[in-house]
């Protein structure tokens, strides 16, 4: 009778052990499910008239970001809004649905980078003015290196990127 009873026993922790193998992996997928970030969303100001928006914009939607365009002639004042100063500034603003920006012409890979990561102490990136040949900005086979900037809360910047080549941008 006690070896009919320890063969039981035997049994019921066996099939225990098997459903935990055969479940845990769907259990961790299922957690590493939900911390993955979503989709990327972006709000772009921009003016009516410019081109060079339109292009950056079908880049970024190209890497896989969401985008909601508003067309404003107040861009400036959108600018305002968001903290960035005159130095950092370009011709579209970008805002995600965290409330960083990400001002001209940032390459698709560096917002997902930045929104990937804890930045607590930054209100988002910029590529001040328009360098040729950044994202939205080619002309022909032409590329002028440029820097991405962190921009901190406290007004400063400091350089987040090094673009160098075309190629640096995807």
């Amino acid at each position: 009778m006690k070896l009919i009873i320890l063969k039981a026993e035997i049994m019921q922790k066996l099939v225990k052990l098997t459903l935990m193998i055969l479940l845990f992996p769907l259990s961790v997928l299922a957690e590493s499910n939900q911390y993955q970030p979503g989709t990327p969303e972006l709000l772009v100001y921009k003016h009516p008239a410019c081109g060079c928006c339109k292009k950056w914009v079908k880049h970024i939607e190209n890497e896989g970001i969401d985008v909601t365009s508003k067309e404003t002639k107040k861009i400036s004042a959108i600018k305002d809004k968001y903290g960035i100063k005159q130095n950092f500034r370009s011709c579209h603003t970008a805002v995600s649905s965290d409330g960083y920006t990400f001002e001209g012409h940032v390459p698709a890979k560096l917002i997902h980078q930045f929104l990937s990561e804890s930045n607590s102490n930054a209100i988002g990136l910029s590529v001040p003015a328009m360098p040729v040949g950044s994202p939205g900005m080619e002309v022909g086979d032409k590329f002028m290196p440029y820097q991405v900037l962190l921009l901190l809360k406290d007004g400063s910047s400091k350089v987040y990127a090094e673009i160098n080549t075309y190629e640096d941008q995807f």
